[in-house]
């Protein structure tokens, strides 16, 4: 992991690490700043489909959930299928034109704003896709 953030352009350490994988609610727990997940996650997109010609992109110093959602189907080369099929791991269902309204630009008047419902049953439904039992 602390090599993924390199690639996004932050020099983590593995003390550091361990605070922002702690479970809420343990001592040492520490809240991932959004600058960080934004470096975080441009690493993960260079690690799995290369690096860009243009260098390490700009971290974000806010991250909503559409752009973390966006980030991480870039970064794990989802097609909308592939979205829908790992929310539907959760049993949480949406349709196309809904899913696509999240990866709108803000100013589109078809633009959804990601919830905190969607953001998480996507990753829940990653976590059932991903790791190995």
């Amino acid at each position: 992991m602390i090599a993924i953030f390199k690639l996004g352009g932050y020099q983590g350490s593995k003390a550091e690490l361990a605070t922002w994988l702690a479970r809420e609610g343990e001592p040492d727990f520490v809240l991932c700043e959004d600058g960080c997940l934004a470096s975080f996650l441009n690493g993960l997109i260079i690690k799995n489909r290369g690096a860009n010609d243009k260098g390490t992109p700009e971290s974000e110093q806010f991250m909503s959930n559409n752009t973390v959602l966006r980030k991480l189907k870039i970064a794990l080369n989802l097609q909308t299928d592939d979205l829908l099929g790992i929310l539907e791991l959760n049993g949480f269902t949406m349709s196309k034109h809904e899913l696509s309204a999240l990866f709108r630009r803000p100013d589109h008047k078809n633009y959804r704003e990601c919830l905190d419902q969607v953001l998480r049953n996507f990753l829940d439904g990653m976590e059932k896709r991903y790791r190995k039992k």
